[in-house]
């Protein structure tokens, strides 16, 4: 594991996602509050596999890095965050976040998104950070805005989910915000 990647704050631990997060993974994305407006979900440990394969294809091909977020000791695991779909050409990627419920409504978030979207504009020299939410997803929304994400607009049903139309809020920051 590349530790050089780590970031740290007074109580926080970003470090790049092992295979021995596997578990702390699988408790995450099988949950139905978690996954309700994510793209996955996993009915097994063994089928989280393939999440933990996306992981490591993100920083293989370089087109994108996520975070175990940890308390500082590293002992206790939030959730995971960090940038898919990255574009040198373009200079920008697209953010993500999730965190296990019992640890919603503490800040967790409000600190560590920052702290990725740093990373993006400082070391991965982006541009522009895009944030693709389901327009359902209050919570979200909220939080993305109070970290002075714009709203662009909404892609009306551009997705289907268990058999109904979505609607995706797209939202972005750039570095000279």
């Amino acid at each position: 594991m590349d530790y050089s990647k780590s970031i740290k704050t007074d109580r926080l631990l970003l470090r790049p996602i092992a295979q021995n997060d596997i578990q702390n993974i699988y408790n995450g994305l099988s949950r139905p509050d978690v996954i309700k407006y994510y793209g996955v979900s996993f009915t097994s440990l063994e089928a989280t596999e393939e999440q933990m394969i996306w992981y490591q294809q993100l920083e293989e091909n370089e087109t994108g890095i996520w975070w175990a977020v940890c308390s500082l000791d590293g002992q206790t695991f939030y959730g995971a965050g960090g940038f898919n779909n990255l574009s040198k050409q373009h200079k920008k990627a697209e953010i993500g976040f999730w965190l296990l419920p019992e640890f919603w409504g503490k800040g967790l978030m409000q600190e560590a998104f920052p702290l990725i979207c740093n990373y993006g504009f400082e070391k991965l020299g982006l541009n522009r950070i895009e944030g693709f939410v389901d327009s359902e997803n209050i919570n979200c929304k909220k939080a993305v805005e109070k970290l002075n994400f714009k709203l662009e607009g909404i892609m009306r049903d551009c997705e289907i989910k268990d058999g109904k139309p979505l609607s995706i809020a797209i939202y972005s920051k750039l570095k000279t915000d």
